[in-house]
C-alpha cells in the first residue's frame, strides 16, 4: 500500500515538473519573447524569482520519492528517474544561474539587446 502510493506520488510529482517545463518553453517564454526589452525584464523577474522556487521544489521532492519508490520497490529504474529528474542542475547551477543572477541585478531602465540574449 505505501509502495504504491510512494510510485505514484513519485509519478505525479514528475508529470507536474515535465509540465511546468513545457509551459514555460513553449507558451510563457515565446509570449514574455515578444515584449520589448524593457517589460520583458520586468516580467520576467518576478515570474522566475516564483518559477526557481517551484520546480526547484518539485525537482526535490520528485526525486525524494523516485529513491523512496528504488527502496520500497527494490526496482532500479526508479533511482534513475530520480537520478534523472535532477540531471539539469548542473547545467542551471553552473551556467543558467550566472546569466539570471545578472539579469536580477540589471534595473528594467537598463534592459537592452544584451539583456535580451542577442549579440
Amino acid at each position: 500500500m505505501l509502495s504504491a502510493l510512494v510510485q505514484a506520488l513519485a509519478l505525479v510529482t514528475a508529470a507536474a515538473f515535465a509540465g511546468a517545463a513545457i509551459y514555460v518553453n513553449v507558451a510563457e517564454q515565446p509570449a514574455r519573447l515578444m515584449l520589448d526589452d524593457k517589460v520583458l525584464l520586468t516580467e520576467w523577474k518576478p515570474s522566475y524569482a516564483r518559477g526557481k522556487v517551484m520546480q526547484a521544489s518539485i525537482a526535490l521532492i520528485s526525486t525524494l520519492l523516485g529513491l523512496l519508490a528504488a527502496y520500497l520497490t527494490g526496482r532500479w529504474l526508479w533511482a534513475l528517474g530520480a537520478a534523472l529528474i535532477l540531471a539539469p542542475w548542473p547545467w542551471t547551477l553552473l551556467i543558467m544561474m550566472p546569466v539570471n543572477n545578472a539579469l536580477e541585478a540589471t534595473p528594467p531602465q537598463a534592459a537592452n539587446a544584451q539583456t535580451r540574449g542577442i549579440r
